[in-house]
């Protein structure tokens, strides 16, 4: 069966049974409406039956082994490197993409490695207020470190980078321009292209956080040029435990490892070691073999749906829930015209916390986020403590966003307002 329809739309229902959590109920009686894709994204069947036959029949450790089993795990390992690559347009598999635990992980990597050797203090970082902790506290403690400065672009009133600042922001003393593509607050879409030739006109490299971007729009390193670029499995359909870096090879090659152990090392004696080569020297320790694997599936049917596709569905549905909310007298949304950000509404309630919000629509069933979302700069530039936090993904239909709203309804009457 196809599930996307001749006019691109997709078949919703047809996605929808491919997820078996969908279909259950919570609270006793009432169906699951799952609004918390930003923060994880459900699986598929076929993600899940990947996963059992790994387990099952293809399960050994990778790399070390001369016999059958480990030889056929390794070979399944290496083609989900090659598929990830494949997916983000990388040049080169094995000299280009890391697997890591996530985003947060890989981030981390960079800084430790990359960030270690390459910075000292009067150096430059430019971040922005919009930004995950995940790529926050890396280069605040890398400051603490090396004494590199840490400064970010601002975000006008509606959402969007302060562009005008970043040739102010952006100097000789730049090192390292680290983004997020997209938010996961106000779901904003940054210009990352702009941004991405304006550090490089001015020698600084680039990293993205592409947590929230790579499982919903088409992402081509290449044409991005981008140096460093994060990411989750757990966020795109795939396993927890599981995501990856895609480095520029010259800067991965130079940077020295961040984990010392087994597999990451070519040699090794009393007086030191000598570290393995690509993607070996950043993989220490036994790796996410069966979840990097199932990804690779995940990818598989992400890549069936299309992207495209899956984009314009989530900015449909957004543009409808926004509209809906609109309506309502206390609520307060942010972030930009719904039409320019990917499937995040976050909004706040006069008089309501989020928190109870969140807490009686979960009695309705509706499943949403609630509080600074890992974020908490970015609140504070907002004024607000928490918001509710609704994302969209594929499996998401109209009907929900219905309920969503009802619900939202539901709460002020319940509160009086």
């Amino acid at each position: 069966m196809s599930i996307v329809h001749e006019n691109a739309s997709l078949d919703v229902d047809a996605l929808r049974a491919d997820f078996p959590i969908l279909a259950t109920n919570v609270h006793g009686d009432k169906p699951l409406v799952y609004l918390d894709s930003a923060a994880s994204s459900q699986r598929p069947q076929q993600v899940i039956d990947r996963l059992a036959e790994i387990y099952s029949a293809d399960y050994s450790n990778v790399h070390r082994g001369i016999h059958a089993l480990s030889e056929r795990s390794t070979e399944l390992y290496e083609d989900a490197r090659q598929r990830v690559a494949d997916f983000v347009g990388a040049a080169s598999a094995m000299d280009e993409i890391i697997f890591t635990q996530g985003t947060t992980a890989a981030i981390n990597l960079v800084a430790r490695s990359w960030g270690d050797a390459n910075t000292s203090a009067g150096d430059e970082i430019l971040l922005t207020q919009m930004e995950h902790h995940s790529n926050i506290v890396p280069w605040q403690q890398l400051a603490e470190r090396t004494g590199v400065v840490l400064r970010y672009v601002p975000i006008t009133d509606d959402g969007r980078l302060d562009l005008e600042q970043l040739d102010t922001l952006v100097t000789e003393k730049t090192k390292l321009v680290a983004i997020s593509a997209m938010s996961n607050v106000l779901g904003t879409i940054n210009p990352v292209e702009q941004i991405i030739a304006r550090a490089h006109a001015a020698g600084a490299i680039v990293l993205l956080d592409a947590a929230q971007s790579v499982p919903h729009l088409t992402t081509d390193v290449q044409k991005l040029d981008v140096d460093f670029l994060a990411a989750s499995g757990h966020k795109m359909l795939g396993p927890s435990g599981v995501g990856f870096l895609y480095g520029k090879r010259a800067l991965l090659e130079e940077m020295p490892p961040f984990l010392g152990g087994g597999s990451m090392i070519r040699t090794v004696d009393l007086g030191g070691f000598t570290p393995a080569m690509l993607p070996a020297k950043f993989e220490a320790g036994t790796p996410p073999i069966a979840p990097a694997i199932a990804l690779a599936t995940a990818i598989d049917y992400l890549d069936r749906v299309g992207l495209d596709a899956i984009h314009r569905h989530e900015v449909t549905l957004a543009e409808k829930c926004v509209t809906a909310l609109s309506s309502i007298e206390g609520v307060r949304l942010y972030g930009p015209p719904a039409s320019e950000r990917g499937g995040i509404v976050s909004f706040t309630l006069d008089g309501i916390h989020a928190h109870d919000a969140a807490q009686l629509l979960d009695m309705r069933g509706i499943a949403v986020r609630a509080g600074h979302h890992c974020c908490m700069p970015l609140h504070a530039r907002l004024g607000v403590d928490a918001t509710l936090r609704a994302s969209f993904y594929l499996y998401n239909t109209a009907a929900e966003v219905d309920a969503f709203v009802e619900g939202i309804e539901a709460v002020k009457r319940m509160f009086g307002k």
